[in-house]
């Protein structure tokens, strides 16, 4: 007898197919319609918004980060990952097929049964058997538990996507960071060795006026003491760049020999800063992407437990031939066949069934209110960037300024100082003040490069989706 079962496969399609969670919707997350500090609403935030910053060395470091990062290949596993697990759980809704095959071989002897002509002798049979059988087994997700989980999982997969966009954009900021720290360490080293220089070359002209009898011995230490404390910031700013150096190439996955070289000036800023509107935040930054989709999976789960208390309904069949010869079954004949059905309902566990639903629906609490800061946080982000930068943008003009007078000071002090009319301290305060106001200029100018690489990330700005670095870094096998 041939078993047809022509009505599973359009029942198979009915319970087996899952699809991901739709966006969840809630209530009173923060949307306000403008930005409280000053942006551009018209404009959305710019994809490849590095390549802005007018850096060739810049846009190549980062491109070189996506393909070597080790950090970002492990996020990319880790979507791996998740998908396999998706798998695993959707598995369930499939019927479970399998195939056995035994092989036997007998003897019996039948002792005190008289054979006549051989009554010394024991009556003995051999016997050999083969069977073969396929066997299956599909519960029937009638309920939907099985689709539930699975659901889930598919949103833990685009979770683990989204925490991958994540790490991309986060990798690219840290990479302009390590780029721009990299310039303004090259640049500050450049100046503390051209401040030494002047120091040391005051040191000589006022050691040979000591000499001369023209200044004193504290004008002449103090000079001395001036060379001293630049060479040793000289010192201490080669350690600098020595550790932005390396902090650089590990994120581009090179060893870390402290060989890399960067730009001759940090990048330029663009005055425009194009934020869109605040309502578009929850669409475009990876993060708040991540946290809803594991929302969506808690919700599901609490489906899950809630359908595991109904029953479970599942079918078992199996058909095979047994015969003594193996080339028998090779007949399409099934000599051995069965079907059954079985229905369980769970009665008492001892309260775990409904103890884990409440278990899932405090994870789902709890992840709507992890949902709810992210939010908030997200866009404290963008405020606290926003008004930075007009704070930074005007401060680095007051000290463009103020480098420049303290410049213009430093000359007319030195030709004051050599012609008798001021006190040495004058020449040293005045000397400093220089340098700091320098150095606190390249500051200035890193920290507004640095505060408007975390406005891009901060606002979402990411990439383009045809972005060939990462087409082959996201399918390794290319």
């Amino acid at each position: 007898m041939k078993p047809t079962l022509p009505w599973i496969l359009p029942l198979l399609l009915l319970t087996a197919c899952a699809t991901a969670p739709e966006r969840t919707a809630v209530d009173d997350l923060p949307q306000p319609a403008v930005w409280s500090a000053d942006a551009d609403t018209n404009a959305p935030p710019v994809e490849a918004w590095w390549s802005q910053l007018g850096s060739t060395g810049l846009v190549a470091a980062v491109d070189e980060a996506l393909q070597g990062n080790h950090d970002l290949r492990q996020a990319l596993a880790r979507i791996d990952a998740a998908a396999a697990q998706a798998r695993i759980f959707g598995a369930d809704a499939y019927p479970q097929v399998g195939f056995g095959f035994d092989a036997a071989r007998q003897q019996q002897v039948f002792v005190g049964l008289p054979i006549p002509g051989r009554e010394n002798q024991p009556l003995q049979t051999r016997f050999t058997s083969f069977a073969g059988s396929f066997n299956l087994s599909w519960e029937l997700d009638v309920w939907g538990r099985i689709r539930a989980s699975q659901s889930a999982a598919l949103a833990d997969v685009q979770a683990s996507e989204a925490d991958f966009r994540g790490a991309v954009q986060s990798l690219a900021a840290q990479t302009c960071r390590g780029w721009v720290g990299l310039v303004a360490a090259e640049q500050q080293l450049r100046l503390a060795r051209a401040t030494a220089e002047s120091f040391t070359i005051t040191a000589a002209q006022v050691g040979e006026r000591y000499r001369r009898g023209l200044r004193g011995a504290l004008d002449y230490r103090l000079a001395l003491n001036n060379a001293s404390v630049a060479r040793a910031l000289v010192a201490l700013r080669e350690r600098e760049l020595q550790t932005a150096r390396r902090q650089l190439e590990v994120l581009l996955g090179r060893y870390p020999q402290g060989a890399i070289t960067g730009d001759a000036a940090l990048p330029a800023i663009p005055d425009a800063v194009p934020a869109g509107l605040p309502s578009e935040l929850l669409e475009r930054r990876p993060d708040l992407a991540a946290a809803e989709r594991r929302l969506a999976a808690n919700i599901a789960r609490v489906k899950e437990a809630k359908r595991a208390l109904l029953p479970r309904i599942s079918l078992t069949a199996g058909a095979g031939r047994t015969s003594s010869e193996l080339e028998d079954l090779l007949d399409n004949n099934f000599s051995v066949w069965s079907l059954a059905g079985n229905f369980a309902q769970p009665l008492f566990q001892g309260g775990r069934l409904r103890a884990n639903v409440k278990l899932n629906e405090a994870r789902a609490r709890e992840a709507l209110e992890g949902y709810h800061s992210t939010v908030l946080r997200a866009f404290g982000e963008v405020e606290v960037a926003l008004d930075s930068e007009a704070q930074l943008r005007r401060r680095e003009a007051d000290l463009a300024d103020a480098t420049a007078q303290s410049a213009e000071a430093q000359r007319l002090a030195e030709e004051r100082y050599f012609a008798g009319l001021i006190e040495f301290i004058t020449l040293t305060e005045t000397q400093r003040n220089a340098y700091n106001t320098e150095a606190e200029l390249i500051t200035i100018r890193r920290q507004r490069l640095e505060n408007r690489i975390d406005l891009h990330l901060a606002l979402g700005g990411g990439f383009p989706a045809e972005t060939p670095q990462l087409a082959r870094l996201a399918d390794p096998e290319e």
